[in-house]
């Protein structure tokens, strides 16, 4: 115990030192409450603006996070500073898995997920064909100002997409690649 510390507690005592467990419990519970009321609100707030599938692909999104030897990966920053990153399988010239990362807000982690969903088990083709609106209309809709965050999440499929078609045809490219 530091010199300090030990004059303290000869002057006043071990008391006051620590609250007593008692005490702290009840604030301990005080706080998940408010975080639970938070959290509830907030949802309640989306409720109100966006769909229940928006809703569904924000609370549970879909195939988050990089993939292993992907064949195909693009990363576009939007016109807002939000990151995409988006990472393809392609077997048989079917999109077999897709997935996802972001530093974006709600409605950008929501048109990645929705993204990933309506690529995977598609060709290649109908993939590449995917459109912003496509997307907006999956989800059911965005505000005016967040319909730029499905732009983003087709235009980071498409790269990925051309990522796969650039080095299919060589697969050495894809050792020179950042990801």
């Amino acid at each position: 115990m530091p010199a300090e510390a030990a004059v303290w507690v000869e002057r006043h005592g071990a008391v006051g030192l620590c609250k007593p467990v008692d005490e702290v419990e009840p604030m301990t519970k005080g706080i998940d409450a408010f975080v639970q009321e938070l959290q509830a609100e907030i949802t309640e707030q989306v409720r109100e603006q966006y769909s229940e599938t928006v809703l569904d692909h924000w609370m549970h999104p879909r195939n988050f996070g990089p993939l292993d030897k992907a064949d195909g990966h693009a990363r576009v920053t939007g016109p807002c500073g939000d990151t995409m990153e988006n990472f393809v399988k392609v077997q048989d010239d079917r999109i077999a898995q897709a997935s996802f990362l972001t530093d974006g807000c709600m409605t950008t982690i929501v048109a990645a997920s929705m993204m990933v969903q309506l690529a995977t088990d598609k060709p290649v083709s109908q993939a590449m064909a995917l459109t912003q609106a496509d997307i907006l209309t999956a989800l059911g809709g965005l505000p005016a100002d967040s319909e730029h965050c499905a732009l983003l999440a087709a235009n980071t499929l498409h790269g990925a997409l051309e990522d796969h078609l650039d080095t299919s045809g060589a697969p050495w490219k894809r050792l020179y690649r950042s990801v």
